[in-house]
């Protein structure tokens, strides 16, 4: 799945301060929304860890690598699972999709408190090595994007500032999905930090900035000003599942004996469900009955 307008912006500041990515996820964020029929809450929840994602594996990966990221506060949108590859492919899913708690004091998505804070963000990058490296940090507030920055300056020693945003209208539609990666280059300023911080602080909401131009090279001209960087590759963005018949028959050949049997016997066929993109892939008991005895073989 593609929108024309789900792009991810990598940029370096001209004066060579800071390396910066806008992504305009909306088009992805919104066929999440309709696959797994999420609400409100867990809408924003979701669609807030794959823009943050996004923009994390189009920074640390490279290459055919991957990562999957898994973020759990605790809280009623439960866990969140996330694959992500450096070519802007990603697909993701909420443990419990049907959440929608009251909005804010200021009208606004209580994602911290669906989200939760007693838990841990982690990340599992796929390097093409033997084994997969894996590291997680405890929560900071279940907002997203102050968890991925605390990733950031904690797992992979590099100063950020993350910032992600999902508008939904209140019939449940996606309005605008994105967000921006900012993260301090060696050598930079006190002084270009510190006005950094401040512009931050006072720039328009990214939804206000996606709303106004979905091109998220917007985004960064309205923090760093029209003509301060330098473009380095605008990378179109899609929901990718790459599930098929032939891989689940690999998990169902794979469980015991008596399960296996258990499923002939009783159910006489099996249907197993991608928990990414929501497909569902049928077993005859025919095709049961060939798993079981080429476990003899």
């Amino acid at each position: 799945m593609s929108d024309k307008n789900d792009v991810l912006v990598k940029a370096l500041t001209k004066d060579g301060m800071f390396r910066v990515y806008g992504l305009n996820a909306t088009g992805i964020v919104s066929y999440v929304q309709k696959i797994h029929d999420t609400w409100s809450t867990s809408t924003a929840a979701l669609g807030r860890t794959i823009a943050a994602t996004l923009m994390l594996s189009a920074s640390v990966l490279k290459g055919k690598e991957s990562m999957t990221v898994r973020l759990n506060g605790q809280g009623p949108v439960g866990g969140m699972v996330i694959d992500a590859d450096a070519k802007g492919h990603i697909k993701g899913y909420i443990q419990n999709p049907h959440v929608n708690l009251p909005l804010t004091q200021d009208g606004k998505i209580d994602v911290a408190k669906g989200v939760g804070k007693n838990g841990f963000l982690e990340v599992v990058k796929n390097q093409g090595t033997s084994e997969p490296y894996t590291s997680d940090v405890p929560l900071a507030s279940g907002k997203i994007g102050d968890d991925f920055t605390f990733y950031l300056a904690k797992s992979e020693q590099i100063p950020s500032a993350v910032g992600v945003s999902v508008d939904i209208d209140g019939k449940n539609n996606v309005q605008s999905a994105g967000g921006y990666l900012i993260q301090v280059m060696p050598g930079a300023s006190d002084e270009a930090i510190d006005k950094l911080e401040k512009t931050l602080k006072t720039a328009p909401s990214i939804s206000s900035m996606l709303e106004k131009d979905p091109n998220p090279d917007h985004i960064l001209d309205e923090l760093f000003g029209k003509d301060q960087l330098d473009i380095v590759d605008h990378l179109p963005v899609e929901f990718v599942c790459n599930c098929s018949k032939e891989r689940f028959a690999k998990d169902i050949a794979g469980i015991g004996k008596k399960d296996l049997q258990q499923l002939i016997d009783e159910d006489h066929g099996a249907q197993v469900v991608c928990n990414f993109c929501g497909k569902k892939y049928d077993f005859s008991e025919d095709e049961l009955v060939e798993m079981l005895n080429n476990k003899d073989k």
